[in-house]
């Protein structure tokens, strides 16, 4: 729940969780259970780390084939370019 003070919009549970606004004053919070300290951003932070485990691996994994798949036309142009930079003249 949210109310305005006319200039921005506020929170209307306190940050503990005991207390809510009701329109002019902070009374008692009756049936609102307190919030615990980061009770869900453990679970958040897990999730977000293994997400961007498994994008890097994806890439990783791609990156290999890739190289597997395309290994002996690199090997063929380094050579070729190899070649033409031995067999140009020096100055």
């Amino acid at each position: 729940m949210w109310w305005s003070d006319g200039t921005q919009w506020r929170p209307a549970v306190s940050p503990d969780g005991f207390w809510r606004w009701d329109g002019r004053s902070w009374v008692p919070a009756q049936g609102v259970a307190p919030t615990t300290g980061g009770g869900g951003t453990g679970t958040a932070l897990i999730v977000t780390i293994l997400a961007g485990g498994g994008i890097l691996l994806l890439v990783v994994l791609f990156t290999m084939l890739m190289l597997y798949e395309m290994g002996s036309q690199m090997t063929n142009v380094f050579s070729n370019v190899a070649a033409a930079l031995a067999s140009t003249p020096s100055p």
